[in-house]
């Protein structure tokens, strides 16, 4: 028998340190009925805790594969919306904190990519001509609207695969919410520069020509990342001009200069992957958001390999860091009583459609 659920009120002024006991013995009365998912954006003292961890296109696989009841998500809003999706429907996936969004992802709406759909169909043939392309950094409604248009969600990992096989089946691609992603993935199909050109969704006709749109190959969204957006190619410069055989590793949602300038890009696993495999002795300046970075950096010191922030200034996801040891600490006991908090529930006809698009990436990738 549920009791009544424990108000946040009383863990909001704990002490990190009675949170981390809290959250120990929480999980201990758990056990298997709930496992905790982790983004390697998250921050340490929450991180610490994840039975899985990965960037986005892991978890998402992740997700579909755990027998918890329990899928307790520590990222944000989109995160939670796929292991719902993804996982059985006796599963729940639990967000922590609700308001752990995506500032990227608010960038695109539905009502704004139905108008884009709309207005580019006074100009080219949408169903024949273009297939849209949504990043998983996105709403479970826009991943719905892919799947219902012959489309697919891609990842910062498998951007460039997805890009060739909606191309292999209509010749544009309208591509949200992060047009620099897009416009890295374009670039390495060898797309002229010309031929990708930025939706402004306050614009009429997104700010563009009918013949800039008819010559178009990628639509992208005029979206970006907050954090990878502060990284700056006068900070790869700086840094190279000081350590002459330093390597450079961006995010692919860096802009266009930053990723030209690097030495590799990729995402959150590639980042990872290719700094643990470096040889030792190297020096490393990484644009992606700080908690990975600081991580990374204590992982791999005992090998002799310096690793360090790109930007000048702290920037770190803040909406990630909402999820905190209080929030935490609180979901777990609740759960621990019986009690469901934060429950993400996706409506059923958006689920369908958003889990046909998911699988397509899944298939393709």
């Amino acid at each position: 028998m549920q009791i009544s659920p424990i108000s946040f009120d009383r863990f909001n002024a704990l002490a990190d340190e009675a949170c981390q006991e809290r959250i120990r013995a929480a999980r201990a009365r758990l056990g298997k009925k709930a496992v905790l998912l982790c983004h390697h954006y998250q921050r340490a003292d929450v991180y610490q805790y994840a039975d899985l961890t990965g960037d986005s296109l892991k978890l998402s696989r992740l997700a579909s594969q755990t027998d918890s009841e329990y899928i307790v998500f520590c990222g944000v809003h989109f995160m939670a919306e796929v292991a719902d999706i993804m996982s059985s429907p006796s599963q729940i996936a639990i967000l922590p904190d609700l308001a752990a969004g995506c500032s990227m992802a608010d960038m695109a709406n539905l009502a704004k990519v139905e108008r884009c759909w709309r207005e580019l169909g006074a100009v080219v043939d949408v169903e024949n001509a273009v297939t849209p392309v949504t990043y998983i950094n996105s709403a479970a409604d826009l991943k719905a609207f892919c799947g219902d248009h012959g489309g697919i969600v891609c990842t910062s990992s498998n951007a460039g695969t997805i890009a060739k096989w909606a191309l292999e089946r209509r010749p544009k691609i309208l591509f949200f919410p992060d047009q620099h992603l897009g416009r890295w993935t374009g670039h390495n199909l060898d797309f002229p520069l010309d031929e990708m050109v930025v939706w402004d969704p306050d614009l009429e006709l997104g700010g563009l020509t009918p013949d800039q749109v008819r010559k178009a190959r990628l639509i992208l969204w005029k979206g970006h990342c907050s954090v990878h957006q502060m990284f700056q190619k006068s900070h790869i410069d700086a840094f190279r001009a000081k350590h002459p055989d330093g390597l450079v590793i961006a995010h692919p949602e860096c802009n266009f200069e930053v990723c030209q300038a690097a030495d590799t890009v990729g995402s959150t696993e590639h980042i990872v992957k290719t700094i643990k495999e470096a040889p030792a002795g190297t020096r490393w300046l990484v644009g992606t958001e700080l908690n990975l970075v600081d991580r990374l950096a204590k992982e791999v010191l005992p090998q002799d390999k310096i690793v360090q922030f790109m930007a000048t200034t702290i920037c770190m996801c803040s909406t990630m860091q909402r999820i905190d040891p209080q929030h935490l600490a609180w979901t777990l006991e609740n759960l621990a009583d019986g009690n469901v908090v934060n429950a993400i529930r996706v409506p059923e006809h958006e689920a369908r459609l958003a889990k046909l698009a998911l699988d397509r990436m899944l298939a393709v990738s």
